[in-house]
């Protein structure tokens, strides 16, 4: 189910379908980098701006699934224009610092972006561009990203599936946004 927060800057109704806090797994693979299962979370909020508020934690997952130490760190800043094009801004741990431009899809909650400027550190690893693809599928947050460095063309080299948390505050919420007539015994609801 997709939210739209009462005060969500009106711009930024089609993205609405970010909102949240996100957590889950994926693969991690690209040359020159060992290949790896990965946890993240990410956060999408909003202050009433016309932006979203971004920020993505991963980490490498042993073959149990514990955290072993962290992959990634990237925040930044996601708007929307009214003809649908998306620009973000992003900052990653690694000393690297993207623009990124794209489009929503028509008619479903999905973005495909691509890199329009980078910035590096002089100790970041070469990195020229990307792709990314984000998209709300079954309730879920899914996710695929490309690289490309001097070296290596654009290939995948992430990729997860995120899971919406659930705060105590979103069930206080849900539950106060019950009618007040559901039937004492439940399964009078489900006949």
């Amino acid at each position: 189910m997709i939210e739209i927060p009462s005060d969500l800057h009106k711009d930024l109704v089609p993205l609405a379908f970010l909102l949240g806090n996100w957590a889950g797994a994926g693969v991690h693979d690209f040359p020159g980098s060992q290949k790896c299962n990965f946890g993240q979370e990410v956060s999408f909020t909003h202050d009433g701006r016309d932006f979203l508020e971004y920020r993505s934690r991963t980490w490498v997952l042993d073959q149990d699934g514990n955290k072993v130490r962290p992959l990634e760190t990237e925040s930044g800043f996601w708007r929307i224009r009214p003809d649908r094009t998306v620009e973000v801004t992003m900052t990653r741990d690694d000393g690297v610092i993207e623009i990124w431009y794209g489009a929503m899809a028509d008619k479903k909650p999905q973005i495909d972006l691509v890199t329009d400027a980078v910035a590096r550190t002089a100790d970041a690893r070469p990195y020229s561009g990307g792709k990314r693809l984000y998209g709300y599928v079954k309730s879920d947050l899914m996710w695929v990203g490309e690289k490309q460095t001097p070296e290596v063309p654009l290939r995948p080299y992430m990729s997860a599936q995120l899971k919406k948390v659930v705060t105590p505050e979103d069930v206080e919420r849900w539950a106060k946004a019950l009618p007040d007539d559901l039937p004492d015994d439940g399964i009078a609801f489900f006949k």
